[in-house]
């Protein structure tokens, strides 16, 4: 593939910016091991148990919230938009939250797709949205010299532009990457490459979501407020 940026692009288009960014992550972890446990002693255990086989920590996310390091912790097979299979991970956050909401339904519709023993099913799963500060040098791809390439940087999806300049980011000390979301229009984005990059204030705000995903789309809901999406299958061919 063709390299879609220039060398020039970094001098140009790197400046340094703050941004707060909302997360979505579904909890799981604490009802698994309660399902597997007699006791509050006996979760505990085996609650230490799991974190003791966990990869251990990069220098730089050591000390810092799990809200935050978890995704630097691992190396996972499963590309991304700005991380190949094996690559250092990304703190992928939102600048709205609808657009959090959105990239959370998407993800959700598309396991429930891509999954044959689901067919016909509905998933019912909650969500903790939080919202967290990224600030160091950024590649905004939503201003210029980065929109010569605006569609292959919010393609539906085909990653493999967006991974390479990642790649290159990072030899370039680069903190995180901005760009338009593939999922709700006007919506921005935010890849944190550095998880120094982010500060999560001591008494951040949380809101958890119910989610209903089916074969059409997903929504959410939260205190009233309530989020409608819809795909197909455009959306990820």
């Amino acid at each position: 593939m063709r390299r879609q940026w220039q060398s020039t692009w970094f001098a140009a288009g790197v400046r340094v910016r703050a941004s707060r960014l909302w997360r979505g992550v579904e909890a799981q972890h604490v009802v698994a091991t309660m399902r597997l446990a007699d006791s509050l002693a006996e979760q505990k255990v085996l609650e230490d148990l799991i974190e003791s086989s966990k990869p251990p920590l990069p220098p730089d996310a050591s000390g810092r919230h799990y809200l935050i390091f978890t995704p630097f912790r691992y190396r996972s097979p499963v590309a991304t938009r700005f991380r190949r299979p094996t690559d250092p991970g990304v703190w992928y956050g939102c600048e709205e939250m609808e657009t959090a909401c959105a990239e959370a339904a998407y993800w959700k519709w598309r396991f429930l797709s891509d999954s044959d023993a689901l067919a016909g099913e509905a998933l019912h799963t909650e969500h903790t949205f939080f919202q967290a500060r990224a600030s160091g040098r950024c590649a905004d791809l939503t201003r210029p010299p980065w929109t010569a390439a605006a569609r292959v940087w919010s393609h539906k999806v085909s990653y493999s532009a967006c991974q390479e300049l990642a790649a290159e980011a990072r030899t370039r000390d680069i903190a995180w990457i901005r760009y338009a979301s593939a999922r709700l229009a006007k919506g921005r984005c935010g890849a944190v490459l550095e998880a120094h990059a982010l500060a999560l204030p001591e008494a951040f705000e949380q809101q958890t979501w119910a989610c209903k995903t089916t074969g059409e789309g997903a929504y959410l809901q939260h205190r009233g407020s309530a989020r409608a999406y819809s795909f197909s299958a455009s959306d990820w061919a």
